[in-house]
């Protein structure tokens, strides 16, 4: 061997001494690889578990017995419902005046009850007064000159007799005194009207009722007639006649007639139930709409029910003596779900619930009627509406006043 390739084999041996090795290095990174797949592992096994334990953990439910009843104890059932809106009787009264005045003063308020009589509304009578007082002038100068013309005709007859005066001058006599008293008819006629357009200055109640509102402000001129009820100051309805109106199908007609009994519930008032009956069957059906307009009248109406309020109405069918015995079950309205399938409630089978086809037959209070054979009476039933499967484990939510 050369000197120089000596040489080069030194260098080379000094070069591979300077390496370092990576061998370590790779097994490190091999150890921390199996540490995360290790780690990832333990926490898809712990979500998985988490999630089957959240999948199988009880809902919480609310729940009730289905309680036995029968169709005579229940009473008539509602064979058709639908939404209208409350209306009196004669319809809302809106209140103008005959002559064009300025309004003075008004007497009454929005809500307050009023008699036929009653007065609503002064207006300006100054120049009213005025005219009666010059009509009634007029009139005693016409009677004084009535009296004097026929004072003048008897005296006219007296002559005549002794030929004294000529039979034309009678004939103007009488004609003075005809028109003196046709004069003074005339006048009492202008100071009737003169009158009667003082009275028309106060403004009454034409019947009783209640004040829904106040059309004009005090010292606007009131006028006769207008537009669109532009001339209207007051507006009352007798709450003592209310209605309820709502349009019904005319594929339900037969289902509705006149003297059937009826129930009118407020929206705002859900818990209140008012006995009502058919009045009404307009004799004419909406074209476009399909519909038939139909009024039913609150037999005992109060002071939570007011017009134009929002309200369901049911109408109700009385039972067949053959049919009072049928068996019914009453569950919570919020018992009784839909989906595309039909109605159905969740029976509590254990700790178990098994859906269970059911048929509403109508409502008592805040409960469904449903007929007999879905539902046993005494069966518990989730009385809310929960998304629930079927099978799926539940637990009664504990009332926390027990």
């Amino acid at each position: 061997m050369t000197t120089q390739e000596t040489s080069n084999q030194g260098l080379r041996d000094d070069l591979a001494a300077l390496q370092i090795r990576r061998e370590p290095r790779r097994r490190a990174g091999v150890v921390r690889r199996v540490a995360k797949f290790v780690l990832a592992a333990v926490a898809v096994g712990a979500a998985g578990y988490g999630l089957w334990t959240l999948a199988n953990r009880p809902v919480e439910v609310a729940a009730a017995a289905a309680e036995p009843t029968t169709r005579g104890a229940l009473g008539p059932l509602p064979v058709l419902a639908g939404s209208g809106y409350v209306v009196t009787g004669e319809r809302y009264v809106s209140i103008g005046t005959r002559i064009a005045a300025r309004i003075d003063s008004f007497l009454v308020e929005e809500g307050d009850h009023v008699r036929a009589g009653d007065v609503l509304v002064r207006f300006d009578d100054r120049d009213y007064r005025a005219v009666v007082t010059r009509t009634t002038a007029a009139l005693e100068v016409a009677r004084a000159n009535a009296a004097l013309a026929e004072a003048e005709y008897r005296r006219g007859l007296a002559l005549r007799s002794k030929s004294v005066v000529s039979v034309q001058e009678i004939d103007v006599l009488r004609t003075q005194a005809e028109v003196a008293r046709a004069t003074v008819a005339q006048i009492e006629a202008e100071l009737e009207q003169a009158r009667v357009n003082l009275d028309y200055t106060v403004l009454r109640a034409p019947g009783d009722g209640v004040v829904l509102a106040k059309l004009k402000e005090v010292g606007e001129i009131a006028v006769p007639g207008g537009f669109e009820g532009s001339g209207d100051i007051v507006r009352i309805a007798n709450l003592s006649d209310l209605r309820a109106e709502l349009d019904v199908n005319e594929s339900d007609l037969g289902r509705v007639h006149l003297g059937q009994p009826a129930e009118v519930v407020p929206d705002a008032w859900p818990e209140r139930r008012y006995a009502a009956s058919v009045v009404k069957l307009y004799p004419q059906v909406d074209r476009q709409k399909g519909t038939l307009k139909v009024e039913v009248r609150v037999l005992e109406p109060d002071a939570k029910l007011l017009p134009d309020m929002s309200v369901r109405v049911s109408f109700l069918e009385p039972v067949a003596p053959e049919a009072a015995d049928e068996a019914l079950v009453l569950v919570p309205a919020a018992a009784v779900q839909r989906d595309n399938a039909g109605s159905f409630v969740w029976r509590l089978d254990g700790e178990r619930v098994a859906r269970v086809a059911v048929e509403a037959i109508g409502n008592s209070g805040d409960r469904v009627i449903l007929a007999a054979g879905g539902v046993a009476a005494g069966a518990t039933v989730v009385a809310e509406a929960v998304q629930l499967d079927a099978g799926a484990r539940v637990v009664v939510r504990k009332d926390p006043a027990s």
